[in-house]
């Protein structure tokens, strides 16, 4: 599993976690789905997507990267709309797994952080 170095670990101050210290001992990633968001999501929630889409930006922008030690229940908040496959076939619970963030989405979605310039 490729650890991504520099990527945040947590959202400061809280227990959201975007990335995870350790592979499965399966070798098998906990699969990525695509979580319907609501909008009466609570405002920390929010934060934690926009702070984690910030990151995810800073570190690789439009380029491909590897899912690597990124937190599944994180990207799959975002998997399906903002973070797509880069890959095809694209296996869910594959740490190698392709993945890329889609701008127009992205910016759609997290306007403070592609139009605002600042991050979340």
């Amino acid at each position: 599993m490729l650890k991504h170095r520099g990527f945040p670990s947590r959202l400061a101050g809280t227990d959201f976690q975007f990335t995870i210290r350790r592979a499965a001992k399966s070798g098998r990633a906990t699969p990525l789905i695509e979580r319907k968001r609501h909008a009466d999501r609570r405002p920390a929630d929010r934060r934690a997507d926009a702070a984690f889409m910030a990151a995810l930006w800073a570190q690789f922008g439009d380029e491909p990267f590897p899912r690597g030690n990124l937190d599944a229940g994180r990207l799959s908040w975002l998997f399906g709309r903002e973070v797509v496959a880069a890959e095809d076939p694209f296996d869910p619970e594959s740490y190698d797994a392709l993945l890329r963030i889609d701008v127009a989405r992205a910016r759609a979605s997290f306007p403070e952080i592609f139009d605002g310039g600042g991050s979340a």
